[in-house]
C-alpha cells in the first residue's frame, strides 16, 4: 500500500464531486442516508451463511492461507504494552514462522500512538506498515482537538495508517454531519508536511450500532468523508466482526465504487481467530468485490490470535502433521 492517499482519476474525481450536494448540509446528508435501500436482514444473513459454506482444498487453500497472512494487521492494544512486547511482535510480523522463511510478512503492526516510534524503528526496511489507533480509542469519547492531536502525534512519530473510531453516540443521535466533519478533520490531520498522508481507517464499532441499516448508513457516511478503509470494530466490545456485517460493508463499498469510481478498503476486526473463519471472509470479498480487492492494499484482518492458527494450518499442509500451538510463538 502506498503511503499517499490514492490519486483519483478525472472520471472518479468528477463523479465524487457530483455527490457534493449530498453533504452540503445536515438535511441533505440525512435525506441521502435515510434514502438508502433498507437492509433485508434475513436475506443478508442467508447470503453470508451460504458463502460461509464454500470449501477450498489443497493448492487453493495454501494460497488462501498465505494471502490471509499477508493481510493481517498484527495487533497489540493493551495497557500493559511495553517496548519489548512491541519489538517482539514486529519481529513476528517480519518472520511469522522463524523456521520457514517462505511465510509471507504481515501487512502492518497496529499499536497505540506512544508505541509508534518503537514499531517504526523495529520494522525499518521491512516493508511492513505501522498502524496506530487514535482519536481516544476505543471509546472515542474526547473533544475533537484532543482527537486531532492524538492523530497528529501518531503521524509525526511515523504511523503509515491511522485507525480512528467514530463518535457512536453522535451517530445514534442522528448527528450525522458532526460525524462526517470529524472524519474529514481527522483525514486532514493524517497529512504530512511533504504532501503525503497516512491512510485513514474508520472504525464503526458495529456491535454498538443496533441495526443493519445503521451499518449501511455509516459506511456511506465514512466513505463520503474520505475514509480509505472502513473497519468493523475495535475488538474491545462483546460483538465485533461478523460475516453478515462484513458482507454488508463489502456491498456498500461495491455500490460506492459503482457510483463514484473510488475504491475503498474493508477491515473486519475482532473475533476472527481461525483459518476457517479467514477463508470465509476471503470468499466474501471475492464474490462481492472481486479480485481487485484480494490484496492487502484493500482488505485487512484486524487480529492477534488469527496468525497462529494460520501458521499451524500452513504447517499441516506442508508436512501432513498438525504441529499444535507449542510450535508457534506466543504473542
Amino acid at each position: 500500500m502506498p503511503n499517499t492517499v490514492p490519486a483519483y482519476g478525472k472520471e472518479a474525481a468528477g463523479r465524487l464531486a457530483s455527490m457534493a450536494d449530498v453533504t452540503a448540509d445536515d438535511g441533505a446528508l440525512r435525506r441521502f442516508l435515510h434514502g438508502l435501500p433498507g437492509v433485508d436482514a434475513v436475506g443478508l444473513q442467508a447470503r453470508a451463511a451460504t458463502l460461509g459454506t464454500r470449501s477450498i482444498k489443497t493448492t487453493a487453500k495454501a494460497y488462501a492461507i498465505d494471502l490471509a497472512i499477508s493481510m493481517i494487521d498484527l495487533t497489540t492494544l493493551e495497557g500493559a504494552d511495553t517496548p519489548g512486547k512491541v519489538r517482539a511482535l514486529c519481529a513476528k510480523g517480519v518472520h511469522p514462522d522463524p523456521t520457514d522463511r517462505t511465510v509471507p510478512k504481515v501487512a502492518a503492526i497496529c499499536v497505540y500512538p506512544d508505541m509508534v516510534a518503537t514499531a517504526k524503528e523495529a520494522l525499518s526496511g521491512s516493508g511492513i506498515h505501522v498502524a496506530s489507533v487514535a482519536t481516544a480509542f476505543p471509546a472515542g469519547r474526547a473533544a475533537l482537538p484532543v482527537k486531532l492531536a492524538d492523530t497528529r502525534d501518531a503521524v509525526a512519530a511515523g504511523a503509515d495508517e491511522i485507525d480512528m473510531v467514530i463518535d457512536r453516540g453522535a451517530f445514534l443521535c442522528g448527528r450525522y454531519m458532526d460525524v462526517f466533519e470529524e472524519i474529514k478533520a481527522v483525514k486532514e490531520a493524517c497529512a504530512r508536511p511533504d504532501g503525503t498522508a497516512a491512510h485513514l481507517k474508520v472504525i464503526f464499532e458495529t456491535g454498538e450500532l443496533e441495526t443493519y441499516d445503521n451499518v449501511r448508513r455509516v459506511s456511506w457516511l465514512a466513505m463520503l468523508a474520505g475514509a480509505d478503509f472502513i473497519k468493523t470494530s475495535t475488538g474491545k466490545v462483546a460483538v465485533n466482526a461478523t460475516p453478515p456485517v462484513t458482507l454488508l460493508m463489502l456491498e456498500a463499498v461495491r455500490d460506492f465504487h459503482a457510483a463514484t469510481g473510488v475504491q475503498v478498503g474493508v477491515k473486519p476486526a475482532g473475533g476472527i481467530r481461525t483459518t476457517k473463519d479467514a477463508v470465509k471472509y476471503l470468499v466474501m470479498v471475492n464474490e462481492t468485490l472481486g479480485e481487485p480487492w484480494l490484496t492487502a492494499d484493500w482488505f485487512r484482518f484486524g487480529a492477534s490470535s488469527l496468525l497462529n492458527d494460520l501458521l499451524m494450518q500452513r504447517q499441516k499442509l506442508s508436512t501432513g502433521r498438525y504441529s499444535g500451538p507449542d510450535y508457534v510463538t506466543v504473542d
